[in-house]
């Protein structure tokens, strides 16, 4: 799959140190950097793609686990990130497009956001959805997309992976 001027790829093997540097210059300090280094180290990763364009990774997304509502699968989007000098190019949507596709393709049944509404809106994202579930992050930025019927009728507790909880 490719974006715009860019190709899109599973993160490999290799790629952390350039993951690392992008997480920490788009949100301007090591929080995200942490929780993507702390999620691999815990194997909670469902997915994650990268963007590359001229043999530079310009772009991230990571997808992991929700807990709590067996056997209904349930993933977090986070984080989402595109270098500040490549933002605004469409790279980030065709990040989540791809994600979203291809968390089809394992029977992920909904996926829930924390980000700004209008933005993840145009993913079929919504607030309204997100109210069926209790999470640390309940409020007005949760979303939630449902990818399956499981998933439309799912509802409770949802539990974030341990990482999360060092955000503070």
């Amino acid at each position: 799959m490719s974006g715009p001027g860019c190709i899109i790829r599973a993160e490999a093997a290799g790629d952390e140190a350039a993951v690392d540097a992008l997480l920490r210059e788009a949100f301007g300090g090591p929080v995200e950097a942490d929780l993507v280094r702390r999620l691999r180290a815990d194997g909670d990763v469902l997915l994650t793609l990268v963007s590359e364009a001229d043999g530079d990774i310009v772009g991230h997304i990571l997808f992991s686990p929700l807990m709590g509502l067996a056997p209904v699968r349930a993933a977090a989007l986070a984080p989402l990130a595109v270098h500040p000098s490549r933002q605004r190019a469409g790279i980030g949507t065709a990040l989540v497009r791809e994600g979203l596709a291809r968390l089809r393709q394992t029977e992920v049944d909904v996926v829930l956001v924390l980000g700004e509404p209008n933005y993840y809106g145009r993913f079929g994202f919504d607030a309204e959805r997100a109210r069926a579930f209790r999470t640390s992050y309940d409020g007005p930025y949760l979303q939630a997309l449902a990818l399956s019927d499981a998933g439309r009728a799912a509802r409770g507790p949802l539990r974030y992976a341990a990482a999360f909880a060092a955000l503070g």
